[in-house]
């Protein structure tokens, strides 16, 4: 039986071996710096399905399509009131989806879409990249449109007769619209030192 030092010895000799006796490499036929040779470019249109990033703020990125409150409720009912209750007052899986307005400033935080996001476009985003928990993405955008209606219908934020889509979701304004700060304290209490430094 050999030892451990032998083997290595040999086997990084056979590697030396079966490195000089590769093919050499060509300069005339190859360029100095051939790149990444796996993979493609992809289409536009490849990547589509994978584009569907909303921006919160103002809702671009948002598809074609709309949406009423009536229609919201027929969708919910059928796809969502199996884990969030009926009218999102809570199921067996998830909690309330209503109320909690103004509850952030207190120590006893309901958080649902009428209370924590921002912006409504938020709301769109998830329920289309998450909802239904069973099969994501699953939800057509009229679907998606309409759900979001009538989730900020039940938190008194639209009317019944809302319609959602690219324009109207965008500007319907959040009650916590202004409840998040910018936290532009420093990350460390460390006094800045330049010179005689303890």
């Amino acid at each position: 039986m050999q030892s451990p030092k032998a083997l290595l010895i040999a086997g990084t000799a056979a590697l030396l071996v079966a490195g000089c006796a590769s093919q050499q490499y060509d300069t005339a036929q190859t360029p100095p710096n051939p790149g990444v040779k796996f993979g493609k470019p992809i289409a536009t249109a490849d990547i589509a399905p994978w584009d569907i990033d909303v921006r919160t703020t103002d809702g671009r990125g948002l598809p074609a399509g709309r949406g009423s409150v009536a229609e919201g409720k027929a969708v919910y009912d059928a796809k969502c009131a199996v884990c969030h209750g009926a009218e999102a007052k809570g199921g067996p899986v998830y909690g309330t989806m209503v109320g909690g307005i103004g509850s952030f400033k207190t120590n006893t935080r309901v958080l649902t879409p009428g209370s924590m996001y921002p912006y409504a476009p938020i709301l769109f985003d998830y329920i289309r990249r998450s909802m239904p928990m069973d099969k994501p993405q699953s939800l057509t955008a009229n679907e998606v449109y309409a759900v979001s209606a009538y989730l900020l219908n039940l938190n008194g934020i639209v009317p019944a007769n809302a319609v959602m889509d690219q324009s109207t979701l965008a500007q319907v304004h959040m009650p916590n619209r202004n409840g998040f700060i910018v936290d532009d304290r420093p990350d460390t209490k460390a006094v800045r030192c330049m010179t005689n430094c303890r």
